[in-house]
């Protein structure tokens, strides 16, 4: 797909993609499918992977395999990096999407429901990661797409927090292993109309209409970011322009913005 795609163009590439079911996720695999890539296809929910897997080896003919689990309990966790690890049927591209967001203010959530959201936001991102790297690695090729957010750049609580670690990492992880053939990039975006906001019942009235972004089109840049090796895929001006600034307005003036994608 890109300059340091790995497949021995003998079989198609074979993208794994966390949280595919909806949204962002499932953009990511119609449009991989759409363009021959195998899929494996890792949720929590069994019946809807099913579905998705089944509408995408209808409409494309493209292999799909289904990996249920749920990304902050370690062991089915261990699952999924150890098919990212079969150098049997190796995985060239690696889509950490898997989403989790918690309404309320810190000390308003549950402790235990703040260190899920860690566990998939931070834990399963490196440790998905790492079990990627190393086969990726020895081929001389691969890919790893890190689905971050615009919060990360913004003062927003452990949410924030831990989209600022993927950044971090994502960053690292360019330079270190893009000499041997991996490209790492880490997607930005901001208020997308998915299930997400949704599911933490909030409304998209919660912030303007113009910051809302439309799932495939955002899907459409990251891919083409990735196959460029950039290391970050920030989708449409406005959010460049945003990510900009928060670099140079002061930590206070940007407290008084965390209101928006609450209500």
């Amino acid at each position: 797909m890109s300059r340091t795609s790995s497949h021995d163009g003998s079989r198609r590439p074979r993208a794994l993609i966390t949280g595919p079911t909806a949204g962002i996720g499932h953009s990511f695999a119609v449009q991989l499918a759409e363009r021959g890539h195998d899929l494996v296809l890792v949720a929590r929910d069994e019946q809807r992977l099913g579905q998705v897997a089944d509408d995408l080896r209808t409409r494309f003919g493209v292999e799909v395999e289904v990996l249920p689990a749920d990304l902050a309990d370690r062991e089915q966790l261990h699952r999924v990096e150890l098919r990212l690890q079969d150098r049997s049927a190796p995985v060239d591209l690696l889509v950490n999407n898997a989403g989790f967001g918690l309404k309320g203010r810190f000390l308003d959530n549950d402790v235990d429901a703040e260190t899920a959201m860690l566990d998939v936001l931070v834990t399963a991102v490196m440790r998905l990661m790492h079990a990627a790297l190393g086969p990726m690695v020895e081929r001389g090729g691969g890919e790893i797409l890190n689905v971050s957010s615009v919060a990360s750049f913004l003062p927003r609580g452990s949410y924030s927090a831990a989209k600022a670690y993927v950044n971090k990492l994502g960053e690292w992880a360019a330079a270190e292993y893009g000499p041997q053939g991996v490209t790492v990039t880490t997607l930005c975006p901001g208020f997308v109309r998915t299930e997400f906001h949704e599911r933490m019942d909030v409304s998209q009235e919660s912030a303007p209409d113009f910051l809302w972004l439309d799932a495939d089109d955002l899907v459409r840049t990251a891919l083409a970011d990735l196959a460029k090796g950039k290391v970050f895929s920030i989708p449409s001006a406005r959010y460049k322009v945003i990510t900009g600034a928060a670099r140079l307005v002061p930590g206070g003036l940007l407290q008084r913005l965390q209101g928006l994608g609450r209500k």
